[in-house]
């Protein structure tokens, strides 16, 4: 793949297809995006693709194609990003395999656990992993993506985690970091697993309460009560997965094991300074209040809802998530709005969980 002209296809084209696309065709790859969303399409190829935020402003010519146009391009792909909602992931990978060179395989951009249902219909030696660790990307207009963050910030940390299922280091994997590298920090991981459960830990707690409040991050982080259920999404998150016995990386830089225990006195205040505003980061909505905005249906069952239902299994109780769960799919469902209310109503439910667990 450090070749040039290995073909490369962005299937989704939302803030996180368009941002790597990006960078990838500014480089000189060999990249089609693709995606369903006409006028983003056409923009991109009537003007390019715009991208703004803490690495620069910049636009830059893009191959883009509509999903029904994508049988017209020429030949296959070697590889595939799929980064498409993690409910879409079934009919995406289908989708993508007709277009998939006989030794192509698909890289999973995504959020959560969708490697595995990948495997199940491509293959699993034709997947790969790759968890997008603390970014902040958004796409609220046609061709124009933005990278959040703070500018000359956001340098020295690994954003892009890449492995395979099975843990080994092999030649694709490197030179997917070495070409993931052009985008931001990337590095290899032989704990695929442990960086997926890390990663919707941190997004099991921040974007279902910036969804359901209609908050940005620096108002939550102001909200006492938010920031406990922050916690105890955390907590049961890594309860759950130290069960399945998952080596889980650290979470905010700290280990699994602390969050599981975080209702003791001195870690919940240790935890909760995790949560305390960060004046530079400003009012970020994270992808999860991004689709509530956009009138879009969220991942939450994907989240937090995949939480709790493994929870099940390990007899593990799980009320907040549980009830978190519950409250974003009453706005997803139209019978609930997103506001600051929502918070005492998780609390409250998440109680009444509590109490017929015991």
């Amino acid at each position: 793949m450090e070749n040039k002209t290995k073909k490369i296809g962005i299937v989704g084209v939302g803030a996180v297809g368009s941002y790597i696309g990006a960078f990838l065709s500014r480089e000189g790859y060999d990249v089609t995006l693709i995606d369903m969303w006409g006028t983003h399409v056409e923009l991109m190829g009537h003007r390019g693709l715009r991208v703004t935020g803490c690495q620069g402003d910049f636009t830059v010519p893009v191959n883009a194609v509509h999903f029904s146009d994508a049988v017209n391009v020429p030949g296959k792909f070697d590889v595939i990003l799929l980064a498409v909602k993690s409910y879409d992931t079934e009919w995406a990978t289908y989708f993508s395999k007709r277009f998939l060179a006989d030794d192509g395989f698909i890289v999973s951009n995504q959020n959560c656990m969708n490697d595995s249902l990948i495997g199940e219909i491509v293959g699993y030696s034709r997947v790969v992993g790759c968890v997008m660790s603390s970014i902040t990307v958004a796409l609220w207009n046609p061709g124009e993506v933005n990278r959040g963050g703070r500018p000359g910030l956001e340098s020295g940390h690994d954003v892009f985690r890449i492995g395979e299922l099975n843990g080994k280091i092999t030649p694709r994997v490197e030179e997917l970091v070495s070409i993931f590298s052009c985008i931001d920090g990337s590095k290899v991981t032989r704990n695929l697993w442990g960086e997926r459960w890390s990663k919707l830990t941190t997004n099991a707690a921040t974007n279902p309460v910036t969804a359901m409040t209609g908050l940005g991050t620096s108002s939550v982080a102001a909200y006492s009560e938010a920031r406990y259920i922050q916690i105890q999404l955390s907590k049961e998150s890594c309860q759950v997965a130290l069960a399945h016995n998952y080596q889980v990386e650290p979470i905010k830089g700290i280990p699994a094991t602390e969050w599981a225990s975080a209702d003791k006195g001195s870690v919940l205040e240790k935890l909760d300074e995790k949560f305390l505003p960060d004046n530079d980061r400003g009012e970020w909505k994270s992808s999860m209040s991004q689709d509530v905005e956009k009138g879009r249906r969220s991942e939450i069952l994907f989240m937090n809802g995949y939480i709790a239902e493994e929870g099940l299994g390990v007899n593990v109780p799980t009320p907040f998530n549980t009830a978190i769960t519950k409250i974003v799919r009453d706005i997803d469902d139209g019978h609930r709005d997103a506001d600051p209310s929502n918070v005492n109503e998780v609390l409250k439910l998440a109680a009444k969980l509590s109490s017929q667990n015991n």
